[in-house]
């Protein structure tokens, strides 16, 4: 059995392709960063910068496109289409100064309504 994906990626469409149902996550991703716009900057490097998104579930590497459908979303003979979210290239260590000479601090913030 295959499965039509169209991905959207950056605002920019990949595909639509067909893939078979045992092909696993990990193997798209792998396509989809041969596929990659060349034109875009900060392009992924690894299948660990790209999460493939499908109704709202972020799927796993080692699972296979049929154990990742959800077919609730889906419309028999229909194209599924994947958002693909890209994890921000890491900075370079080098360059985690202030201008001023000061190191670099991190930080998060958490808000509860």
């Amino acid at each position: 059995m295959s499965t039509p994906l169209h991905w959207l990626a950056d605002g920019s469409d990949i595909g639509p392709s067909k893939y078979s149902s045992v092909t696993t996550v990990g193997s798209l991703k792998e396509k989809i960063i041969s596929q990659w716009p060349k034109e875009k900057e900060n392009a992924p490097k690894t299948i660990n910068d790209v999460k493939l998104i499908n109704a709202g579930k972020i799927l796993e590497n080692n699972k296979t496109l049929a154990e990742s459908r959800s077919h609730v979303s889906e419309i028999p003979g229909g194209v599924i289409t994947m958002h693909i979210v890209m994890r921000p290239p890491m900075a370079d260590k080098k360059s985690e100064k202030l201008q001023d000479g000061s190191p670099k601090t991190s930080s998060c913030s958490c808000m509860i309504l």
